[in-house]
């Protein structure tokens, strides 16, 4: 993209490979913008568009059924606007995209004369189209492929985003940590190149955010592993505009052993329920759609009941074909793990998706001039503070591809105004030692997890925050002298938690998957289940 010895320059820089990342690559390409799509990931593995389940919600021709739903999941606090957006561009988007260029193999009914929809959590209807409950793997690996092969793309693997490069108000592109050109003879015993401990930075009109959720926060998390919250934590250090990150949002069904796995809300579509220690069936006790109420409403009462009677399992007797047929991909990771699902597999509650993020409108377009937010990690409104099962994939794909249209028709940057001053970083103190930022990392979740989990009050959240700072601030020296991947992933963990903890404190009321108890006079006790 830049003769050599030049700063390397893009018209769009996409820091992530999800289905947000690709949606926005894509759509900027189709504009014959030249975009350098950078990502940790070295596998599809590695990004959590990869690991979704379920499917993908659609509207069916229905759009304010969609929306209604949207709505009344979020306990009220969608934003209108941005749900009309979602659902006013979805058809368009799953066809043009997922139907037309990367032939998703959806499941099909019965007698194969039509797509097989399925019902998820506080979905009134079958909408969600889906490949068995690894739709993720489907979706993702396909657009990586599709987008190799554009010759106006360029993917740089286990590639990470240092910082943003900004200079009064406008980001002008990203300092990346990447492998450094080396002669062979460099390269360790794996194979494994040496790094440019200075970072590279790379200048482009527009710079868009699509870097995934916060699971590695939380000591159980349905993402993958490196999950740090780059993309929110090198936005908000910049100075944009991040909002509802107090909504962090838990998946009721999670494995409850080594190794956890996520159990799709398709298995309690399909007509699954949850029992108790006991035996008991209990979620009619909760709401009235019982297994397919909110997230929210699923997760407190597994919560409880776990409590109560010392374990929840999920009894898959009452699906209308055997369990292996109807998943057959989770039941292999049942086999792997010795699981006998005949008798109720156990599931816990487990951090899986963060509402909040960069505020973003329609477009992408975050506070700071030329920068966007796709995907989990931006804010577009959408869900409120409670996200809809299987809107995730939909709401990536939607804002990526207007942020990637939109980010082409920015005027460009002539060279001199393009390329300002990048940070610099040092490396002139000894290596850290080798434990050190996982055992940081082991402390910060444990913060995390235990003060800003499921059920939060005031004096937690005041313990949470006075332990996050301390420890970003120690992480926050070592960085200044140091230059490490593992690091900078965690001075954004750090960053990112801190803000969670923060909003969590600042509001009150509860509210979705913002659950205040407890609260020392400061919160609302939260209404009991059956009001909600």
């Amino acid at each position: 993209m830049t003769e050599s010895n030049s700063p390397r320059v893009a018209d769009v820089l996409v820091v992530g490979s999800g289905i947000a990342g690709c949606a926005a690559a894509l759509a900027a390409a189709r504009d014959d913008a030249d975009v350098l799509l950078v990502t940790k990931a070295q596998k599809p593995a590695d990004a959590s568009s990869d690991w979704a389940q379920g499917g993908i919600a659609t509207t069916r021709g229905r759009p304010e059924s969609l929306k209604a739903d949207i709505v009344e999941a979020s306990a009220g606090t969608a934003d209108p606007e941005a749900v009309d957006v979602l659902v006013e561009d979805a058809s368009a988007a799953v066809t043009d995209v997922l139907v037309d260029t990367l032939n998703v193999p959806f499941d099909t009914d019965a007698d194969g004369s039509g797509l097989d929809f399925a019902r998820e959590a506080a979905h009134s209807e079958e909408r969600i189209l889906h490949v068995d409950a690894a739709t993720g793997q489907h979706v993702l690996r396909p657009f990586l492929s599709h987008l190799a092969d554009v010759e106006n793309v360029e993917i740089l693997e286990d590639t990470a985003a240092l910082d943003l490069v900004t200079d009064e108000g406008r980001v002008h592109g990203a300092v990346l940590d990447r492998q450094a050109s080396a002669p062979e003879e460099a390269f360790d015993e794996d194979g494994v190149a040496p790094r440019a401990p200075e970072g590279e930075a790379v200048y482009a009109d527009a710079t868009v955010l699509a870097t995934g959720g916060i699971g590695d926060c939380f000591e159980t998390s349905t993402n993958p592993a490196g999950s740090t919250g780059d993309g929110i934590a090198m936005a908000a250090l910049a100075g944009a505009d991040v909002a509802d990150m107090e909504f962090v949002q838990f998946h009721p069904t999670a494995y409850d052993g080594e190794d956890s796995f996520l159990l799709s809300e398709a298995v309690r579509g399909e007509g699954a329920h949850l029992v108790n220690g006991d035996g008991e069936r209990f979620m009619p006790e909760y709401h009235a759609d019982a297994e397919l109420a909110p997230r929210d409403v699923v997760a407190r009462a597994v919560a409880t009941e776990r409590e109560a009677t010392g374990e929840v399992r999920l009894d898959v007797s009452p699906l209308d074909e055997p369990f292996a047929e109807a998943f057959p991909g989770l039941a292999a990771k049942c086999e792997e793990r010795e699981v006998d699902w005949t008798s109720g597999i156990p599931v816990t509650p487990c951090e899986h998706f963060l509402c909040g993020g960069v505020d973003v409108d329609h477009d992408g377009r975050a506070s700071l001039d030329r920068l966007y937010a796709v995907g989990e990690c931006a804010r577009t409104g959408v869900h409120g503070a409670n996200r809809l099962a299987s809107t995730s994939l939909l709401e990536g794909l939607v804002w990526g591809l207007r942020a990637g249209r939109d980010a082409v028709g920015r005027t460009p940057l002539d060279s001199e105004t393009l390329v300002v001053e990048a940070p610099s970083y040092r490396n002139s103190d000894p290596a850290l030692p080798e434990r050190f930022a996982a055992d940081k990392f082991r402390r910060l979740r444990r913060v995390t997890s235990e003060h800003v989990g499921l059920r939060r009050n005031a004096t937690d959240l005041g313990r949470a925050q006075a332990a996050l700072r301390r420890l970003k601030g120690e992480v926050d020296a070592y960085v200044r002298t140091r230059t490490a991947r593992d690091l900078f992933e965690l001075r954004n963990a750090s960053v990112v938690a801190l803000l969670v903890a923060k909003a969590a404190a600042e509001n009150p009321e509860s509210v979705g998957c913002h659950y205040v108890v407890d609260a020392d006079e400061r919160a609302t006790e939260a209404p009991t289940p059956e009001a909600e």
